[in-house]
C-alpha cells in the first residue's frame, strides 16, 4: 500500500484534463477562471491516488487506507473530498462530473488524462512580459503564478495529444492484463453482490428496486436481538406482544413461514436475549420479573424442556454466549446481587463457575464476550458506554485491542472463519454494520443503513440483523408540581433530531440533526423560529452533548477534524465562528466550561485506554492541569451548587465533587441512577435540579428528579414514544425540559447472504482502523 503522506510526487505541476494543478500549493487552475481554486489536504490526497492510474477504479477502501491512515472515518469525509474536487475542476458548462466518475458502492475513477508540465522557463518569461499563456485547447488566459504553455505550433500540440493518448492506452492495456491475471488467480469471476450493487446513497440497487436484504418481520412494534440457527435456516428474536406486558422469544424460518412463540412467558415477565446453541438444539435466554428478578434459562429450540441455569438478579447489561462445545455459557461482567468484574464460564453439568485469567483494569466492565467458532479466541466489548472491541486467547492472557474509537457498538458477531467480525456502530444519526478483519485490523462498511445487532450462522454466510429506522423530533415538555405536562413539538421535519441543548438565556437552542440531508449542528432563537439554520463547517459527534457558556455566547462541541480525529471546538453560533481548541487530551470525549472563565472540564480517554475527568486552566500555553478524577464516563457542572456531577464506568449511580475536583470532596449522590447504559440521559438545570430520563415496561419515557433523599421512579413523560439516550437539557429555572422523542419508530429483523470478505483476496485494500504499531498475528 502506498502511503500518501510519505510519498512525494515526481513533479509539482501536472495537467489533469484541461486544468493545471500545483501540488505543493494545492491550487487548481481552470480555463476561463481567473483565480486558482485551493484544495484541502485530504482532497489533494484523494486526487493523488486517482491520478496515479487514470481510467482505473480506485476503491473506497484504498482511498480510506491511503488518505485517512490510522483513523476510522465515515463515508461522508470521502464524499466531501470528491465533491470538493469536482467543484475545483468545474466550469460554467460542467459540474466536474466529467473528471471524476462514481462507481456505485465501489469507488471512484479519474476519466481524463494526466501529464507533467515541465516548462518553468516559459512561465518565467511570461511573468516578466505579462504575456498571456495558452491552454491546450488554444484559449488564452492570464498568468496567475501557475506554469502554463506558450503558443506552440499545431504540429507540436498534435504530437503532445497523440503521445498522451498512446501512454493512456498503454496504461489501460497493462491494467486489463493485471485484471485478467487476478481473475485467473481466484479461478472464478465473483458476481456483483446486492450490497456491492447498491448505489452510493444506499437507497436502491442498480437495475432492481430490491434491497440487498429481506425483512422477515413486519409488525408495528419492536423485534430485536436476533440469533441464527447454525445452518441459518431459522431465526430466534425478542418481540413485544400487543396483548400482554413484556417480551417473548419468537422463532421463525428465514422464509415466509409465520413465527411461533418459543415458550409461554408468565404475565408481566419478559424473555430477552435469545442465543442459539452450537448444535442447533437449544436456545438460552434471560427471563426478567416485575420485581427485578432475573434468571438465565435454556429451552429446546422446538419449545420444550425448559431448565434453569443461574440467577442474575439486579443485573444490568447482562450478556452471555455458548461455549464452542455447547457444554457451558460464557458470561460478561455482572452487577447487582451476583456481581462479578470479569469474564467467566458456567458449566451446565456441574453448575460451577470458572473465571478467565487475564489482565483487567479495576474500572473495566466486560460486555458481550463470544468465543470464536474455532474456540481459539474470545472477543468482547470493554466498557460499552464508550466501547471498543478487545481480544484475548480462549485460555486467558493479555488482552489485545482491536478497535480504538470509543464508539457506541450496537452488537457484534463472529464469521464462521473465526477471523472476521461483523459489528454495529452508531454513525451520526444511524447505526451501520461494519466488518473487521482481526488479523490485519482492517475494516469495511457493509453498506447497510439503520442496521445493528448482527447475528451470523456458524456454517454459512447467513446474516440476520435488527433494522430500526426511527425518526426523532424535538419537544419542549413543561415540568410542574404534578410532573411532566403535554410535550410541545418544535421545528417539525422529516429528519432525525437529537440532543436539544437550551442556553442559559432560555432563548437559544442547538441540536444535532440530519434534516437537511447531511448531519449538522443546528441553532435557533426560540423567539424567532425563522432563525433556524445549520452551523456550517462543523460535524458534531452524536455521543456527547454540547455545553453552553454562562453568558450564552459560546458552545463547546465535540467533533472531528479534517483528519477524522476527535477534537473540541468552541462555537459562537450567532456569528458562525468556529475555533478548534488545543485540548491536551489523547482522546477527548466531552468538554464543559468550569467554574471560572479560563477553566475547562474534559472527559478523556488516555493512551492507556483509561477514562478520566480533568480540569484545565486554558489561559496558559500549554494548558495547565489543575485536577482529575479517574473512571468518569460523563460529567455536568452544577452552577447553582458550584460542584461537578459525574457518572462512572464501574457502576451505576451519580457522584459529585467540588469545582476543583479535590479527592476529599467526592461524594456519591445516588447508587442506582443513572444506569450504566443511560449514563448520558440526565441534565442539570440552572437552579441545580437533576433530571433523569429512563424507560419502564409501562412507560416509554419516564421522568424523575434525582436527589439523595428520593427513591421515586418518577412520572411518565410519554407512555408511547421513546426518548433518545444521548442527551437532553433543562431550562434555566427547571420549569421545562427539551427532549428528543420518537415520532415514528419500530424495528424488524432483516436477513441476507453476506458476501465473502474482500480482504481475504486483497487485504491491503481495506480501511485501516485506529491501531498503531500492533502486530495482529
Amino acid at each position: 500500500m502506498i502511503n500518501n503522506d510519505s510519498e512525494r510526487p515526481a513533479a509539482d505541476v501536472v495537467r489533469i484534463g484541461d486544468c493545471t494543478v500545483v501540488l505543493s500549493s494545492r491550487e487548481v487552475m481552470v480555463v476561463g477562471v481567473r483565480r486558482p481554486r485551493r484544495l484541502t489536504p485530504k482532497a489533494l490526497g484523494v486526487l493523488k491516488a486517482l491520478m496515479r492510474s487514470p481510467g482505473t477504479v480506485v476503491t473506497r477502501d484504498e482511498l480510506f487506507a491511503e488518505v485517512w491512515p490510522d483513523t476510522l472515518p465515515t463515508n461522508d469525509v470521502l464524499t466531501q473530498a470528491v465533491t470538493q474536487l469536482r467543484k475545483a475542476f468545474a466550469t460554467d458548462e460542467d459540474a466536474g462530473t466529467t473528471y471524476i466518475e462514481t462507481i456505485a458502492k465501489t469507488g471512484y475513477r479519474l476519466l481524463v488524462p494526466v501529464s507533467v508540465v515541465d516548462e518553468a522557463r516559459g512561465l518565467a518569461d511570461a511573468e516578466e512580459t505579462g504575456a498571456d499563456v495558452i491552454s491546450d485547447d488554444g484559449a488564452p488566459r492570464p498568468v496567475t503564478g501557475v506554469p502554463a504553455k506558450r503558443v506552440a505550433s499545431p504540429m507540436r500540440r498534435r504530437w503532445r495529444r497523440i503521445r498522451r493518448y498512446v501512454l493512456l492506452a498503454i496504461g489501460l492495456t497493462m491494467m486489463i492484463a493485471l485484471l485478467v491475471m487476478a481473475a485467473l488467480l481466484v479461478q472464478r469471476e465473483r458476481p456483483a453482490t446486492a450490497v456491492e450493487a447498491a448505489v452510493e446513497d444506499g437507497t436502491r440497487v442498480i437495475g432492481s428496486p430490491e434491497r440487498p436484504y429481506r425483512l422477515i418481520t413486519a409488525s408495528a412494534g419492536f423485534e430485536t436481538y436476533p440469533t441464527l440457527s447454525p445452518d441459518g435456516s431459522q431465526v430466534a428474536y425478542e418481540a413485544g406482544m400487543p396483548s400482554r406486558e413484556g417480551n417473548v422469544i419468537k422463532v421463525q424460518t428465514s422464509g415466509n413461514a409465520p413465527a411461533r412463540v418459543l415458550m409461554d412467558t408468565p404475565d408481566t415477565y419478559s424473555d430477552r436475549f435469545p442465543n442459539w446453541s452450537p448444535n442447533g438444539r437449544d436456545i438460552a435466554f434471560a427471563r426478567f420479573g416485575p420485581d427485578g428478578s432475573c434468571e438465565v434459562l435454556i429451552a429446546s429450540a422446538t419449545g420444550g424442556a425448559l431448565r434453569h441455569v443461574t440467577r442474575c438478579d439486579g443485573t444490568e447489561l447482562l450478556s452471555f454466549d455458548w461455549t464452542p462445545d455447547g457444554r457451558g455459557l460464557l458470561f460478561g461482567s455482572l452487577s447487582g446481587k451476583y456481581a462479578h468484574r470479569g469474564i467467566r464460564t458456567f458449566n451446565l453439568a456441574s453448575g460451577s463457575w470458572s473465571a478467565l485469567d487475564y489482565d483487567m483494569d479495576p474500572d473495566s466492565f466486560e460486555y458481550a464476550p463470544r468465543y470464536s467458532p474455532d474456540g481459539r479466541w474470545i472477543v468482547f466489548v470493554r466498557n460499552p458506554q464508550v466501547g471498543d472491541l478487545w481480544r484475548i486467547p480462549a485460555g486467558g492472557g493479555v488482552p489485545e485491542q482491536l478497535t480504538n474509537d470509543s464508539a457506541e457498538i450496537r452488537g457484534w458477531a463472529w464469521r464462521s472463519d473465526s477471523r472476521h467480525i461483523v459489528f454495529g456502530r452508531r454513525v451520526d444519526s444511524e447505526a451501520r454494520l461494519y466488518e473487521l478483519d482481526t488479523r490485519t485490523h482492517t475494516l469495511r462498511d457493509l453498506g447497510l443503513d439503520d442496521a445493528q445487532s448482527p447475528a451470523l450462522s456458524r456454517s454459512n454466510n447467513m446474516l440476520a440483523f435488527m433494522h430500526r429506522r426511527a425518526q426523532f423530533g424535538l419537544f419542549k415538555v413543561p415540568i410542574g408540581a404534578d410532573g411532566p405536562g403535554v410535550p410541545e413539538r418544535l421545528f417539525a421535519s422529516g429528519g432525525r433530531d437529537a440532543q436539544p441543548m437550551i442556553a442559559p438565556d432560555g432563548r437559544q437552542l442547538v441540536f444535532s440533526s440530519n434534516r437537511s440531508g447531511s448531519y449538522s449542528l443546528w441553532w435557533a432563537d426560540l423567539q424567532r423560529p425563522e432563525s433556524l439554520r445549520p452551523i456550517e463547517g462543523l460535524r458534531p459527534e452524536t455521543r456527547q452533548i454540547p455545553d453552553w457558556s454562562r453568558d450564552s455566547h459560546h458552545l463547546l462541541v465535540l467533533g472531528r477534524d479534517e483528519h477524522a480525529n476527535p477534537a473540541v471546538f468552541e462555537v459562537s453560533p450567532r456569528d458562525d465562528q468556529i475555533v478548534r481548541l488545543a485540548v491536551p487530551a489523547a482522546q477527548p470525549l466531552q468538554a464543559l466550561y468550569g467554574q471560572l472563565p479560563g477553566q475547562m472540564l474534559v472527559v478523556e480517554r488516555d493512551e492507556d485506554e483509561r477514562m478520566r475527568l480533568s480540569l484545565f486552566d486554558r489561559t496558559t500555553t500549554p494548558w495547565r492541569l489543575l485536577g482529575s478524577i479517574d473512571g468518569v464516563s460523563q460529567a455536568r457542572y452544577d452552577v447553582a451548587g458550584e460542584r461537578v456531577l459525574f457518572t462512572r464506568l464501574s457502576a451505576s449511580g451519580l457522584w459529585s465533587a467540588d469545582a476543583a475536583l479535590t479527592p476529599q470532596s467526592i461524594r456519591q449522590v445516588r447508587d442506582d441512577q443513572p444506569s450504566r447504559w443511560r449514563y448520558r440521559a440526565w441534565a442539570v438545570s440552572g437552579s441545580g435540579q437533576i433530571d433523569y430520563l429512563s424507560n419502564r415496561a409501562d412507560c416509554a419515557t419516564a421522568f424523575a428528579r434525582l436527589s439523595a433523599a428520593t427513591t421515586d421512579t418518577g412520572a411518565c413523560l410519554d407512555a408511547e414514544r421513546l426518548g433518545t439516550g444521548n442527551g437532553f437539557s433543562a431550562s434555566p429555572d427547571g420549569s421545562a425540559v427539551y427532549v428528543a422523542l420518537a415520532v415514528a419508530d419500530g424495528s424488524d429483523i432483516g436477513i441476507m447472504n453476506l458476501p465473502e470478505p474482500t480482504s481475504s483476496f486483497f487485504p491491503a485494500f481495506s480501511n485501516l482502523m485506529f491501531m498503531k504499531g500492533k502486530d495482529p498475528s
